[in-house]
């Protein structure tokens, strides 16, 4: 009866993998990121998240569902653990704070760390009611208006 009120309420599974390294340091993996974008010809898009956010973790379901094919064929992805929002600030401060309106929270950065855009209004914070198809919306429109081909 437990796990079953535990999946109810939206708590992952056990051995559900979650989508944030808490133990990760994203300022390495962040210079990581950016060479790889360079070496590939991609941009980076860096995705400010916390485990224990529903949203998050549907963003990142998504993400590697029906969106795999546009974000893997446009960017490298590097995920930043903002905790409680508590963790990593300075990262989210060096976009624009793209988390003042709540996560997740997105930005795309060239392979040279030059903003290209930023979610200002809290455009992902609701991914679980946008929908594998709003989600992927989303990232199409964001390649297609604000970063051109």
């Amino acid at each position: 009866m437990i796990a079953g009120l535990l999946v109810g309420c939206g708590v992952p599974a056990a051995n559900a993998p979650l989508p944030y390294d808490e133990s990760a340091d994203p300022d390495v993996e962040l210079r990581e990121g950016l060479a790889d974008a360079q070496r590939e010809h991609k941009d980076v898009l860096i995705v400010f998240g916390a485990n224990w956010c529903a949203d998050c973790r549907d963003l990142d379901r998504a993400m590697h569902g029906s969106s795999a094919p546009l974000i893997d064929a446009r960017f490298v992805v590097v995920k930043v653990d903002v905790g409680n929002f508590d963790r990593h600030l300075n990262i989210a401060r060096r976009y624009g704070n793209p988390i003042a309106k709540g996560i997740p929270a997105a930005v795309v950065v060239t392979g040279t760390d030059q903003l290209l855009y930023a979610t200002r209004a809290g455009e992902l914070a609701d991914a679980r009611r946008m929908g594998e198809r709003g989600i992927y919306d989303f990232f199409s429109g964001v390649v297609d208006s604000k970063l051109g081909p």
